[in-house]
């Protein structure tokens, strides 16, 4: 029996000719990542297990994102130790305010991470870079110092599920409405440590803004990793961005999967999940008449050009609903210094938005957008848990930008309709 293209990638980063689902191996690493939460804790246990230096300081990366600028004091106390130790450790991949943006969309844009990579870091949503054909997966802060010491990590071989994508997304709909889609066939433990493994034309004709935000939100689902496979379109991102050589892996013929799901983009329809869990999802269109307080646009899973694109396209020469706070947020400085060079800065600003520095601040209940007691909030973030985005009795929605626009436009849950 064939190995999957995750398989592969994990039997070569741990020296084998082969490995199978269950198999417990020790994997070497390409990248180490961690945020401004995760790595003091990370920091802490590296210093208490005797460490005194990193592996690689080119394949460590920490990047502030979560509450930079500094919310608070205690927050200020974790990018302080951030900073001391990337410092001492001479960490080339460290990203401060000015340089900073969401780890998931920066790592990408940047270059740090490639095709083929074997990535660990110490934030869920790691697994954003398995739209670069790489194998990346979230681990806690101590494996995140072992991994920092020793360049090192063990998995257990994930078993596989393929989805097969044909057809051509909407204009209205996006990577956001595929994955909420799929969650919502298959639950948040629908694919609890297995490999995403997305595969068909249909793949091949999405953006890499769109597999990005799917592979995301593979956590969602329960997954290990999620993974696209290296086409043109992989090639063409990976050109003049990437440090390093990257490398292909392809799925064998006779690969062993669980189950095969197929999913024809051209019946995708703008999905929203509604509270508490990201499986809970309907349909845009029947959930008109539920008025919303909050829309933000913004996150690891939406932050990026053509969510931008997507926000500018809709709100411009437009004005957001009455009572209704509007927050956008670029992933990453290259992103937001885009929207102002285009004039999309503005065009929020007329439109009535706030537009934020790179942060993930609201999607975790942080800051710059928190939710009082019965406050409902249409968000293209990743996560609708109780309390997620603050007071326990407040509510999330989650959408693609599409729906986030046309909803700060009305107030309501809105299906944005091409040409309205």
């Amino acid at each position: 029996m064939g190995m999957t293209m995750t398989q592969k990638i994990l039997a070569a980063h741990a020296g084998l000719d082969k490995v199978e689902a269950g198999q417990l191996i020790n994997a070497n690493l390409d990248i180490v990542l961690g945020n401004d939460i995760t790595t003091p804790v990370a920091i802490n246990e590296f210093k208490k297990a005797g460490f005194t230096s990193v592996f690689d300081r080119d394949r460590v990366a920490i990047v502030l994102d979560h509450f930079v600028p500094n919310k608070d004091i205690k927050a200020a106390e974790q990018s302080k130790t951030c900073r001391e130790f990337s410092c001492s450790h001479c960490i080339s991949h460290f990203y401060d305010v000015g340089k900073m943006g969401i780890e998931h969309a920066l790592l990408p844009e940047q270059g740090v991470v490639t095709a083929g990579d074997c990535i660990i870091g110490a934030d869920s949503h790691t697994c954003t870079y398995g739209a670069l054909g790489a194998f990346s997966t979230g681990v806690g802060s101590t494996d995140m110092a072992a991994g920092m010491a020793t360049g090192m990590a063990w998995f257990k071989v994930p078993s596989a599920i393929k989805i097969h994508l044909t057809g051509k997304l909407p204009s209205n709909c996006s990577g956001k409405d595929v994955i909420l889609t799929i969650i919502g066939m298959i639950g948040v433990d629908g694919a609890l440590y297995k490999s995403m493994e997305f595969t068909g034309e249909g793949a091949h004709g999405l953006s890499m803004d769109d597999r990005l935000c799917i592979c995301n939100m593979a956590i969602e689902a329960g997954a290990k990793n999620g993974i696209f496979p290296v086409d043109d379109v992989t090639m063409a991102y990976l050109k003049g961005r990437s440090e390093r050589e990257g490398v292909v892996f392809e799925a064998d013929a006779d690969a062993e999967y669980e189950r095969t799901i197929e999913i024809d983009l051209s019946q995708i329809v703008p999905t929203v999940a509604c509270p508490h869990l990201p499986e809970n999802t309907h349909p845009a269109s029947e959930l008109h008449g539920i008025k919303v307080d909050q829309v933000v646009i913004g996150s690891c899973t939406n932050g990026r050009m053509e969510d931008m694109e997507a926000a500018y396209t809709i709100l411009k020469g437009k004005k957001i609903a009455d009572g209704l706070r509007c927050i956008i947020i670029p992933g990453t400085m290259q992103i937001l210094r885009a929207c102002v060079e285009r004039g999309w800065y503005t065009a929020f600003i007329d439109a009535g938005a706030v537009v934020s520095t790179p942060t993930c601040g609201p999607c975790l209940g942080g800051y710059m957008g928190i939710l009082a007691a019965g406050e409902k909030c249409l968000a293209t973030t990743n996560r609708n848990f109780v309390g997620r985005m603050g007071h326990v009795e407040s509510e999330v929605y989650l959408a693609s930008p599409h729906t986030a626009a046309a909803t700060a436009l009305t107030g309501y849950i809105t299906e944005y309709k091409e040409g309205e």
